[in-house]
């Protein structure tokens, strides 16, 4: 049996921009991205902190180490800049790979840049 999973987390960062004339999407810092185990146009869940609001959307590239954290088109109207927001990605795989992965979990400062 094929079950959903969390595939990975960046917890708990700010948003820098809200760009609401774009096609649509998030915008990532890449060095985020990269130690989150994300990839441009990975489909991720967004929860604001501040709000409660929760959406999906796709990962597109931000500049490495800008702190960049940037909602793009009508999820633009979901947030304020300085917002806080979780970002999780799923995976599907079979149940006992499931039971033994673990998610890559990563844990910002508040400027947005690795501890």
């Amino acid at each position: 049996m094929l079950v959903e999973i969390l595939k990975s987390k960046i917890h708990r960062v700010r948003i820098t921009q809200a760009e609401l004339n774009y096609v649509g999407s998030v915008t990532i810092d890449e060095t985020l991205m990269e130690a989150a185990d994300m990839f441009e146009g990975l489909k991720v869940s967004i929860v604001n902190v501040n709000n409660g609001e929760r959406f999906e959307t796709y990962v597109i590239r931000g500049e490495r180490n800008s702190g960049t954290i940037c909602l793009n088109g009508p999820a633009a109207r979901r947030v304020q800049v300085g917002d806080v927001i979780i970002i999780w990605a799923y995976g599907i795989v079979e149940e006992n790979e499931a039971r033994a992965y673990k998610p890559r979990l990563v844990f910002p400062d508040e400027n947005n840049r690795l501890v």
